[in-house]
């Protein structure tokens, strides 16, 4: 009876910790649901996006690797033992540091236990890892840095790219509303006699147009979506919708185009002087490749011999000694000099791609101030034409109630409608992306650490 209640214990517990852990770990889980804004799209995409966060893997990775090249300069203690036995002959004095004594007789069995131990006073190798934290540090801060900004780019961008099509969708389905009222409309003026079927079947083509736009944009959000997921990080079985603030976005959409460009705001320039940084220490360190590396040894043993196994570990003869070690490099078959004229010759090369980053960084901010003032001039002018096209409609579609207009004008002022619409919301989302772009190329592109 106890064993059963013990086992039964053991199971409960065994849940508990269970559900417990499941609990947990969905609570540690990240996630993302309801109506998603841009902000917490891009904080999403920071904390989740596999490509940033390889990058902080990188940062980790690099910080075992300084601890690992500084490692050198604590003591490195080792501990060694030998058991030899001797079936022909026996060892002679000194051997594996043991002064045998002359009378010890026969010798079948030697032991030796002991500890060295070793302390780098001066090396190439660990003085350069001692000089380079500081550089590969800013290097791969640098790197998760600019993978941050690629994410705030993309995300926003796809981000646009989403809300550009579902308000494509929003104006292709009340279109669809206004030319179901215009068949309707026309439908009634034939059967009445007062039209030809003309206008009937024009409305009727229309119609199917629109209908068959809308299939078009429907398919081509989840497209868009599931690009903006997986920019994000999000799960493809997530569901996501997106918040839309007209208000917002147009306030959002001006930036002072006075601005001066300075190249070392550019992520990607700053990454090729760090870079260079790095090659001038591995030309010091091939320069400076002919110094001596010193150290102070020691080492203390204790020697066990004897005839016979059984008395091996009877006495011990204790020895020890403490030292400096001095290697000096003689004659390498010119490899030194063979791996500073290359490591010359790197630094070299990282000064012509800092060059051509510069004019690289120069024409992109130029094409991209560019496109921001082209864009912003169409959406100022573009958002005037809605509302225009807007009043247009109204009276045409009365008039054409009254019989004055013919069904061709109210054809012809649903697509004026239809189409500055549509322009109004490609000039917005056009001018948000080309904002982050010149955002981009000034290098003052806002990256909110997660």
């Amino acid at each position: 009876m106890k064993k059963h209640k013990y086992f039964l214990a053991l199971i409960v517990l065994n849940l508990t910790f269970s559900l417990h852990s499941n609990s947990y770990a969905q609570t540690a889980a990240d996630s993302i649901s309801g109506p998603v804004s841009l902000k917490q799209a891009i904080d999403f995409a920071l904390r989740n996006q596999p490509t940033v966060r390889q990058a902080s893997i990188d940062e980790q990775i690099n910080e075992r690797d300084i601890k690992i090249g500084l490692s050198a300069w604590l003591p490195q203690v080792n501990g060694s033992g030998l058991y030899n036995y001797y079936y022909k002959g026996s060892p002679q004095a000194g051997a594996s540091g043991a002064n045998i004594p002359s009378n010890a007789g026969t010798i079948r069995n030697l032991s030796t236990l002991g500890v060295t131990a070793s302390q780098v006073l001066y090396n190439n190798d660990v003085f350069l890892a001692s000089r380079a934290k500081k550089y590969s540090r800013e290097y791969y801060k640098q790197n998760t840095l600019s993978s941050q900004i690629d994410v705030v780019s993309d995300v926003s961008k796809a981000f646009f790219d989403v809300l550009l099509s579902e308000k494509q969708l929003d104006i292709t389905k009340e279109d669809i509303i206004r030319l179901q009222r215009s068949l309707k409309d026309a439908k009634s003026r034939y059967t009445a006699g007062v039209s030809d079927p003309t206008d009937y079947k024009q409305a009727t083509i229309a119609l199917n147009n629109s209908v068959a736009t809308r299939k078009q944009t429907e398919e081509a959000i989840k497209s868009k979506t599931a690009l903006l997921k997986q920019i994000m990080g999000v799960g493809a079985a997530t569901q996501l919708s997106l918040s839309y603030d007209s208000t917002r976005y147009e306030q959002e959409a001006s930036i002072d185009t006075l601005q001066m460009l300075n190249v070392n705001n550019r992520i990607e320039y700053r990454l090729l002087e760090t870079t260079k940084a790095l090659n001038n220490l591995n030309v010091n360190y091939y320069r400076f490749g002919f110094l001596p590396s010193l150290s102070a040894v020691g080492s203390y043993q204790h020697a066990y011999f004897s005839h016979d196994f059984s008395d091996l570990y009877n006495s011990s003869f204790p020895t020890g000694y403490v030292g400096l070690t001095l290697a000096v490099p003689i004659f390498q078959g010119t490899k030194r000099l063979q791996n500073l004229a290359k490591a010359k010759l790197q630094v070299e090369r990282t000064d012509l791609d800092l060059v051509n980053t510069k004019n690289s960084i120069y024409t992109e901010y130029t094409q991209a101030l560019a496109a921001y003032k082209s864009n912003y001039t169409s959406y100022q002018l573009i958002r005037e034409n809605v509302n225009l096209a807007k009043d247009v409609y109204k009276v045409v579609s009365l008039q054409y109630r009254e019989g004055v207009k013919t069904y061709l004008d109210v054809i012809v002022s649903q697509a004026d409608l239809r189409t500055a619409e549509l322009s109004y919301y490609n000039a917005l989302f056009n001018l948000l992306s080309s904002k982050i772009d010149l955002e981009k190329a000034l290098g003052i592109l806002p990256v909110q650490q997660p």
